[in-house]
């Protein structure tokens, strides 16, 4: 038997799946390395057009980026396109990071509506803050 939160979540869900893909979903309800990161070598913010603040920490050896983390107080593509950016700079050299842009974030996450694309550039431009901070 369901109770009336899933009921609601299911119809929520259904109603994003209209103008979302799947993967933006995923990482929206499941944020990959979200929240401050202690003893980060890297730090960048950004405030974006629409109000968003996203923050990128980055920990970086022999210069690879081996762990990315943020936090943002935007919406939920917000969360899901600094989600993504934190995983595509896992692994990278500075130089490759530092070329991930808007159109990189947006077709890892499978595309934004387009009121909401800005939230992908903003993510790209984090991690060019917290690379800009080594």
């Amino acid at each position: 038997m369901t109770s009336r939160f899933d009921d609601i979540q299911d119809l929520v869900l259904k109603d994003a799946r209209k103008e979302y893909s799947e993967t933006t979903i995923d990482f929206f309800m499941n944020p990959r390395n979200h929240g401050p990161m202690e003893d980060a070598d890297g730090f960048g913010t950004v405030t974006g057009p629409c109000g968003d603040t996203m923050n990128m920490w980055i920990r970086v050896k022999d210069g690879i980026i081996e762990k990315a983390s943020f936090t943002t107080d935007g919406c939920g593509t917000s969360i899901a396109s600094a989600s993504m950016a934190t995983v595509m700079v896992t692994g990278k050299t500075l130089e490759e990071a530092s070329l991930i842009g808007q159109n990189d974030v947006l077709s890892a996450l499978g595309g934004l509506p387009l009121e909401s694309e800005h939230c992908a550039a903003l993510a790209s431009r984090v991690i060019r803050a917290a690379i800009k901070d080594l």
